[in-house]
């Protein structure tokens, strides 16, 4: 399989603080990645930096053969190739689910009407909510919205998906129906790349787990090696935290 994200040495800095520091990443073509690791270990800056919401400031990412950079213009030609799905759902307020999933196709990749409206509907029936496509977000319960935020990604016809803590903003019991979504769409063969701290899905669905602390990533093994053998006391820690935490009572 190729890689279809190359990251190498790279650099993030934000004043004194090194948010990333000299991270290395290959995702090959189909791969799926989760990303777990502390509050403010680099996470979310790591993937924001694959799509270029956030440039990073030295090391190199290539995306689908395309360098990631800014300076040489080439980010609108990355995120083509690339959606991400934020904690928050930035759904269109004004615009019903149906129309959040046909705007960017129509104005960005040039699809008519007719066709994104037809590919959108297919997506919503994907995600489960299609008795749901002319509502407003205000009108969605959460995980609703969330399922919505995926369907417009998918609408780009991305080659990797990215998801950013898709369910840490949603109600215990909304969570398992976007998890659900996302296993579904995991089978489809995308590329995934998901910052979460859901264990149970982890396990399921991903051929790699990465744990990051301290803008470095401490270990990168298979579901199987990662919870089996910790790399480090540090990572020992944390998954006792967090599959406590998931225990039922």
């Amino acid at each position: 399989m190729s890689a279809v994200v190359s990251m190498r040495s790279v650099i993030k800095r934000y004043g004194v603080l090194t948010v990333l520091d000299r991270v290395s990443l290959e995702v090959a073509r189909g791969e799926r990645i989760v990303i777990c690791g502390p509050s403010g270990s680099g996470k979310s800056t790591l993937i924001s930096c694959v799509n270029g919401l956030v440039d990073h400031d030295s090391g190199r990412i290539v995306v689908d053969g395309i360098e990631a950079s800014r300076a040489a213009g080439t980010l609108p030609a990355v995120r083509r190739r690339v959606a991400m799905v934020f904690q928050q759902f930035n759904l269109f307020p004004h615009l019903t689910a149906l129309e959040n999933c046909t705007v960017g196709p129509e104005l960005a990749l040039g699809i008519g009407r007719a066709e994104a409206r037809e590919s959108a509907m297919t997506l919503l029936e994907r995600v489960r909510i299609p008795e749901q496509a002319h509502k407003y977000p205000a009108q969605l319960s959460g995980g609703q919205q969330q399922r919505v935020a995926i369907a417009r990604a998918l609408a780009m016809r991305p080659q990797v998906m990215l998801f950013d803590e898709p369910t840490s903003a949603l109600d215990p019991e909304m969570i398992r129906e976007v998890l659900d979504v996302m296993v579904e769409l995991a089978d489809t063969g995308i590329t995934m790349i998901v910052v979460t701290h859901e264990m149970g899905f982890a396990r399921e669905v991903a051929h790699r787990i990465l744990f990051m602390d301290f803008g470095q990533v401490l270990q990168d093994d298979p579901p199987e090696c990662f919870f089996a053998s910790p790399a480090t006391e540090r990572v020992r820690e944390f998954l006792a935290h967090i599959l406590r935490r998931d225990a039922p009572a």
